[in-house]
């Protein structure tokens, strides 16, 4: 299938990275300002995957009464403030992770990441956990006029990649979003079993599923 090594595309939150323990702190920071109360670790995990403002706007709609825009406004203003001062306070990759970049970095795989998480904050915390080094692009729910599940997002981050991206690409997720972003723009995709979402793994329809990030390699070469 590949005649050169494939552009590889990563989700972040919940693939790369265990993010969920900041976020929900971030969450939980917002929705007692506003005297909600916290909805904590579980409910955050089924919550994230659709950027900023809808993690905040599922927090407002578990703690209560929906918010009005107003409030989701200064919400979504405090939740950023917040969680980009503590983007990494226990944030962490996946075990595997690490290794398994080098690894795939040093066979020549041109590697971006494609995440709804906004920009500014993914190269935050890509930076603040030494994994920016291994990404050609980042591209972010906020960096063009679509996101996940909308293929453009897949699309545009091979675009950021330019001629770097090598012979087709794969995307690697761990959610529905990522499932349909790849089939829209017609590449493979493979899921990890262990992220953030609310459909079982298994039922994603993913290529490939893996359970742990140190079978990524393997799984390639079972597409290739």
């Amino acid at each position: 299938m590949f005649h050169r090594p494939p552009a590889l595309l990563f989700d972040l939150d919940g693939t790369l990275v265990d993010t969920a323990p900041d976020l929900a702190a971030a969450t939980d920071h917002v929705l007692e300002a506003f005297g909600r109360p916290p909805v904590g670790l579980a409910q955050v995990r089924q919550m994230v995957g659709d950027g900023a403002l809808a993690l905040i706007r599922r927090g407002f709609a578990v703690s209560g009464p929906p918010a009005d825009d107003e409030t989701m406004a200064a919400g979504h203003r405090l939740f950023l403030t917040y969680y980009g001062d503590h983007v990494a306070d226990t944030s962490r990759p996946f075990p595997g992770v690490v290794a398994t970049l080098e690894a795939l970095h040093a066979t020549g795989h041109a590697m971006a990441v494609c995440t709804n998480k906004p920009h500014r904050l993914s190269v935050m915390l890509l930076e603040q956990l030494d994994l920016m080094r291994f990404f050609g692009a980042v591209v972010g729910g906020d960096s063009l006029a679509m996101r996940k599940p909308d293929p453009g997002h897949v699309t545009g981050t091979l675009a950021a990649l330019g001629d770097r991206a090598g012979d087709g690409a794969v995307m690697v997720g761990d959610s529905m979003n990522d499932v349909a972003a790849a089939r829209g723009a017609g590449i493979p995709v493979i899921a990890v079993s262990f992220g953030y979402t609310t459909i079982p793994p298994g039922q994603l329809g993913a290529d490939r599923l893996i359970d742990d990030f140190a079978e990524l390699p393997a799984a390639l070469q079972g597409l290739a």
